[in-house]
């Protein structure tokens, strides 16, 4: 029998998220979640976490979003990345969006396109990336 890694786990629980509609602070799986959403639910449904938050703005205060994400996982560098990890995205100046990067590249849930969806992690994405974090407990 073929067991899955966590990390495994950690990529196959996320897709189960795919085409789940975003909705800003969203938590629920299949009817509604942002960016955030996706990584806590994901984290809760394994047992990884059993952190959530809600009361932030569309807009995300970057400082205050990667304080909560030192705080709740690892950082690690880019050069040690791993299937399951979470990527952290800048727009402009400030970190404001997650992902997870995956053998695919970067599944995450959209606001532009207003779902969960899983993207190869292009240029345009690669530029964004401000941190890396993996749960804790996780190798």
């Amino acid at each position: 029998m073929n067991k899955l890694t966590i990390r495994e786990k950690i990529i196959a629980e996320a897709r189960t998220w795919i085409d789940t509609p975003f909705h800003h602070q969203g938590r629920l799986k299949g009817v509604g979640a942002d960016c955030a959403g996706i990584i806590i639910g994901t984290g809760i449904n394994l047992g990884l976490t059993d952190f959530n938050t809600v009361g932030y703005s569309r807009q995300p205060d970057g400082l205050a979003m990667r304080a909560t994400l030192n705080e709740q996982m690892i950082q690690v560098t880019f050069d040690e990345v791993k299937y399951g990890d979470v990527l952290l995205f800048a727009f402009d100046q400030d970190p404001q969006h997650v992902g997870f990067f995956t053998d695919i590249g970067l599944l995450h849930s959209y606001a532009q396109v207003k779902k969960c969806i899983e993207v190869s992690l292009d240029e345009a994405w690669f530029r964004r990336i401000r941190g890396v974090y993996k749960f804790k407990g996780v190798d």
